[in-house]
């Protein structure tokens, strides 16, 4: 499987909290999933995980809102950065 990295974004804001986005483009989809990405969004304070969206092989596509995990529906890049821009901005 060839794997492209399409961005990579790392931000530490003022108050110490961390912002990061990561995201590659695969040449076939990572099981479950039946996109060709795989990705990893990040937002953290004080060391604890606030936010993230991931997906991996055999779990597929979800979110992390603080202790809580739920899948997640995605359908396309954008979508999938806007909803993450807006849970974070729901934690702060």
């Amino acid at each position: 499987m060839s794997v492209v990295l399409l961005a990579r974004a790392k931000e530490v804001r003022d108050e110490g909290s961390i912002i990061e986005i990561v995201i590659w483009e695969l040449s076939e989809p990572l099981p479950p999933s039946t996109h060709c990405y795989r990705y990893r969004l990040y937002y953290g304070s004080g060391g604890a995980s606030r936010v993230r969206y991931d997906n991996e092989r055999g779990k597929g596509d979800h979110r992390h809102i603080g202790e809580q995990e739920e899948d997640y529906v995605f359908t396309t890049l954008e979508q999938l950065i806007e909803d993450f821009r807006r849970d974070v901005e729901n934690w702060r």
